[in-house]
């Protein structure tokens, strides 16, 4: 699938406007070429076994942590890295490392660094964050677009859920899922969509960007592959599923 092949025109839903950022650029290629590249069937499966909530602790504990090492590399990438095009999408409110180790600690204690250790499958995902950044850094666009804009939109939703289920007191645990310095997802989203669109990038890029969005989705299911139980599989991805469904991909 070229970039070319997906620059036809995408048909804006009832009361939206053509100036509405996702209906063009990177950011329509992104949200369109990622919807396409995965079967209903998958999407189904995931959101069923969300549905069915949340089994154990030890399942919600393990996906944090594989999350811990996965944002912990793309942050420090995020830090280090000379590409303005990824530091102008880097905003300080979709950092999760923070809210990562504060969850952390609320399930492992206060020494929960020495208990902890990447998974083999945040391995291979760490190892791909390292790869892009040392190689072709713009890519660092795909890992933020599928990672952060995913967290933000499933994160309200994720977060009862997961506190329900788990029977966690007042969300302990869930820091993860809550962007406090985010008033409006979808007013935040928008400005996000802009600045995407506004990078400049040659047409192989763009591609290239599509590619590793639905390589790193692919990246996200190892991760949940690994966890016991379908609810616990189905939240990473839902995060994901659920950018597409609110802006009206699914």
């Amino acid at each position: 699938m070229t970039v070319s092949s997906q620059l036809h025109a995408t048909q804006p839903a009832v009361g939206e406007t053509v100036d509405n950022p996702r209906l063009t650029g990177l950011a329509l290629l992104l949200d369109d070429g990622t919807r396409k590249s995965h079967s209903m069937a998958q999407n189904t499966q995931f959101i069923t076994g969300f549905l069915k909530g949340l089994t154990n602790r030890d399942s919600y504990r393990s996906l944090i942590t594989s999350l811990y090492f996965v944002y912990k590399s793309m942050e420090e990438e995020m830090d280090s890295t000379a590409e303005a095009r990824v530091r102008a999408l880097d905003y300080p409110a979709l950092r999760r490392l923070p809210s990562l180790k504060k969850d952390l600690k609320f399930f492992y204690g206060n020494n929960w660094l020495i208990q902890i250790k990447p998974s083999p499958a945040a391995k291979v995902y760490v190892a791909r964050v390292q790869e892009v950044a040392a190689t072709k850094p713009y890519l660092l666009v795909a890992h933020q677009y599928t990672r952060y804009l995913g967290d933000l939109f499933g994160g309200q939703m994720m977060s009862g859920m997961a506190s329900r289920s788990l029977d966690l007191a007042n969300r302990d645990g869930t820091a993860f899922y809550k962007f406090d310095d985010i008033s409006s997802a979808k007013d935040f989203i928008s400005e996000w969509y802009n600045c995407l669109n506004g990078l400049e990038l040659m047409d192989e890029q763009k591609q290239e960007i599509v590619d590793e969005a639905n390589r790193v989705f692919d990246l996200n299911i190892g991760i949940l592959q690994e966890l016991e139980g379908s609810a616990a599989k189905a939240m990473l991805t839902l995060a994901i599923n659920s950018l597409k469904t609110k802006l009206g991909f699914a």
